[in-house]
């Protein structure tokens, strides 16, 4: 799929998002695809956090060693103590276009894309961090849009 040609994507956003599958593709592909329900899901639309979502899904420090990314466990550990707020942030790497992911908690489960993409660590960090400060979602969201959107 040439990702460069499609209409209202500029080139830093398919790089980006090139650069997300060919994670995705290295990774041996997502493990579980689900997508998206409800409306809403534009350019800047975050999900809705999913009722009773957990962090059962995000990979274990165990299975990030396997897959050779320890320096990824802080950042894995942080994002599994809060999955309602992680859930209700849209990624701001490009990887949020694909059906395969809900929702910035997509990233660390399945594959772990997350693992192996700055931006999407970089989001979990910053929602953990304000979060513990005892920001609201809403909060956490307008501030990854800020820094990521």
């Amino acid at each position: 799929m040439n990702v460069a040609a499609r209409p209202g994507l500029d080139r830093r956003a398919a790089l980006r998002r090139l650069a997300g599958h060919a994670a995705m593709l290295y990774a041996g592909g997502p493990a579980v695809l689900r997508v998206p329900s409800g409306a809403g899901w534009g350019k800047s639309a975050h999900p809705t956090p999913r009722p009773g979502v957990t962090a059962a899904r995000v990979l274990t420090a165990a299975r990030l060693r396997e897959l050779g990314a320890p320096d990824a466990v802080e950042t894995f550990d942080q994002v599994r103590q809060i999955p309602q707020i992680v859930d209700g942030i849209r990624c701001r790497c490009g990887c949020a276009d694909d059906p395969a992911h809900y929702s910035l908690l997509s990233c660390y489960e399945g594959d772990g894309m997350a693992r192996l993409c700055e931006i999407c660590t970089g989001q979990g960090r910053m929602a953990f961090r304000l979060t513990r400060a005892g920001r609201s979602l809403n909060e956490v969201r307008a501030a990854v849009d800020a820094r990521y959107g």
